[in-house]
C-alpha cells in the first residue's frame, strides 16, 4: 500500500480511544451479523457496547 507507515515507524501515533471505538464497532457488527433478528434491541446493543446500567437509566 502506498502512503501507509509501517508499524513502529517514527512519528507513528496511536489513539487509544479511536482503537477502542473501532473494537466496539467490530463487536457490534459481529453481533448484528450473527443475530437471528432484523434489528438488535437497545438492550442487546447496550450489552455489546458494555454500557453500564447506571448510564442507561440516567438518559
Amino acid at each position: 500500500m502506498i502512503g501507509v507507515a509501517p508499524l513502529g515507524a517514527p512519528g507513528q501515533v496511536q489513539d487509544p480511544i479511536a482503537l477502542a471505538e473501532i473494537e466496539l464497532c467490530g463487536d457490534l457488527m459481529i453481533a448484528a451479523s450473527s443475530a437471528n433478528v432484523d434489528r438488535l434491541s437497545q438492550a442487546s446493543i447496550d450489552e455489546i457496547l458494555r454500557v453500564r446500567e447506571d448510564r442507561r437509566t440516567s438518559r
